[in-house]
């Protein structure tokens, strides 16, 4: 199967960490469902909401009005929702969305003739990190953490709600460049000129062994999401920062 195409004016937005308590996402897909923003194709790179993982339905509550627009949205526009470490075992919930799992990322599109290797960001980060993320992803594992909630009275999601709301999601981290330089040793991308990655909310971009690597900014930071452009004469991804306030009454 050919690549799918990474169409010009195309929009990704990475590490919204969507909740009750963080709704600049949920503005964002009502500004394109009245076509206050206009996109050929909506690209999630992962982190969209803070907790949703699909075979426990206690974070289905946090995340209703989301997936509905969701939902909503790719009736009649083209959505790719790469999961990531938050949000995860998700494809039944949005039937119409094209669904990437961990394991099928990075994602290949082309663009203008480049190869592009999208992916949420969280792999070959070590042997500790791929045992975890494989652990949180099983389903029995899950389906008895689901059950020990249940009869506990959702302490384990309350107490991952308390974790999310305590989080800083903007911090710089050191030597990234270096970070970044072994790990696509270790994935070995060479059928890729650009590589696009969320998870870090660095918003940075830099060449790496002729390899155009870029880093996007976590939309929970400061609203930025990316539209691609044509690249004759100018970068890929041209950034824009969304400010809308909540609906009054309703968040």
């Amino acid at each position: 199967m050919s690549p799918k195409r990474l169409q010009t004016g195309a929009i990704l937005i990475a590490d919204a960490h969507c909740a009750p308590w963080r709704t600049p996402f949920i503005d964002f897909l009502h500004a394109i469902e009245s076509g206050e923003i206009k996109t050929p194709q909506l690209i999630l790179m992962g982190d969209v909401f803070d907790m949703l993982y699909g075979p426990i339905p206690s974070t289905y509550g946090y995340n209703t009005e989301g997936l509905d627009l969701l939902n909503r949205l790719s009736a009649h526009l083209e959505i790719i929702y790469l999961e990531g470490n938050h949000d995860f075992l998700i494809a039944e919930l949005l039937p119409r969305v094209d669904v990437i799992r961990r394991e099928h990322q990075p994602f290949l599109m082309t663009h203008e003739g480049k190869n592009i290797a999208l992916s949420h960001g969280d792999s070959a980060m070590g042997w500790g990190y791929e045992w975890y993320t494989a652990l949180i992803r099983n389903r029995s594992v899950l389906a008895f953490l689901r059950t020990i909630d249940t009869l506990g009275g959702g302490f384990i999601v309350s107490w991952l709600e308390g974790q999310m709301k305590q989080k800083n999601h903007c911090r710089p981290i050191h030597h990234f460049e270096k970070l970044i330089e072994e790990r696509l040793c270790a994935l070995k991308l060479d059928f890729a000129d650009v590589v696009i990655e969320g998870h870090f909310h660095q918003n940075r971009a830099f060449m790496l062994n002729g390899l155009q690597y870029i880093n996007l900014g976590a939309f929970a930071c400061n609203e930025r999401y990316f539209t691609v452009q044509s690249t004759q004469n100018q970068p890929l991804l041209h950034d824009a920062v969304f400010r809308k306030e909540p609906h009054e009454g309703t968040r």
